[in-house]
């Protein structure tokens, strides 16, 4: 096998850099002319996944794999668009989201430019950092091993359905008045109470994967998935939709019941 193209994967992290920043900022500024609501980061988020793929499959015609170029763009744009399509769904016809209205409470200044620089350019240096996977492998010399291949498509389709399946089965419940006040506890989530970040953390643990025909390209992009299943399990995640869930009714019986996490029959936690 070649050895990795260092050079080449040095030039696509300052495009990818661009395209993640590109579309933090452009969503910044459709954010501000829509009064300061800043929710629609959350939309961002997948399309600058997909947007920094799409630009590395480009900058890296000629190196890598072609199959692995065209395997690891299709699976990030499609976990990217669907999230996004779903996240802008769900908050039609809301007002700003309570996580940013006490970030920006704390602005002690403009609350865009505290947004600018708290929300969007973190989160456009968080994609940078997560996508690493998706970047590295399309560097990645040689053709896919049967196992790499499988074994990272596998685990991203784990990933995907799980976040599918839980988040239309929680739209469902949603939907239905007579659910009003109630949790969750049905299908999916009667196995975790967070099939969605579940799904997430197999998506990328999947992506990293199929670096792994490349030591070099794994040992850069292992922090992608470890930083995504901290900020899960333990960051932005998990914790603080638990704590704001502590005081509903019926929650402290849900979560004695039901895994945290990792999916488990129902009532074995």
């Amino acid at each position: 096998m070649n050895a990795f193209p260092w050079s080449a994967f040095a030039l696509n992290l300052a495009w990818s850099a661009a395209a993640a920043f590109a579309v933090m900022l452009a969503t910044f500024a459709v954010a501000v002319r829509r009064a300061g609501v800043h929710r629609i980061v959350d939309i961002a988020w997948g399309m600058a996944f997909t947007a920094v793929a799409v630009v590395t499959f480009t900058v890296s015609a000629g190196e890598g794999d072609p199959v692995r170029r065209l395997l690891v763009t299709a699976l990030t744009a499609v976990w990217g668009l669907r999230l996004a399509v779903h996240i802008a769904r769900r908050g039609r016809g809301h007002g700003e989201d309570p996580r940013y209205e006490r970030l920006l409470a704390k602005a002690p200044g403009s609350r865009n430019a505290y947004a600018l620089r708290m929300v969007y350019l973190l989160q456009g240096a968080l994609v940078w950092l997560v996508s690493l996977p998706v970047q590295a492998a399309q560097y990645v010399p040689g053709r896919p091993s049967v196992l790499n291949y499988v074994a990272g498509t596998a685990v991203w389709a784990v990933g995907i359905g799980f976040e599918a399946v839980g988040d239309a089965q929680l739209s469902r419940f949603r939907a239905d008045f007579a659910n009003r006040g109630r949790i969750m506890d049905r299908g999916l989530w009667s196995w975790t109470r967070h099939p969605n970040y579940f799904g997430d953390f197999c998506v990328w643990w999947g992506l990293f994967l199929l670096t792994c025909d490349s030591p070099a390209a794994a040992a850069v992009s292992v922090v992608s998935p470890l930083v995504m299943s901290l900020l899960l399990t333990r960051g932005s995640g998990k914790r603080l939709l638990e704590r704001h869930m502590a005081e509903r009714p019926g929650y402290a019986e849900y979560r004695a019941r039901t895994s945290g996490f990792l999916p488990r029959p129902p009532g074995r936690e």
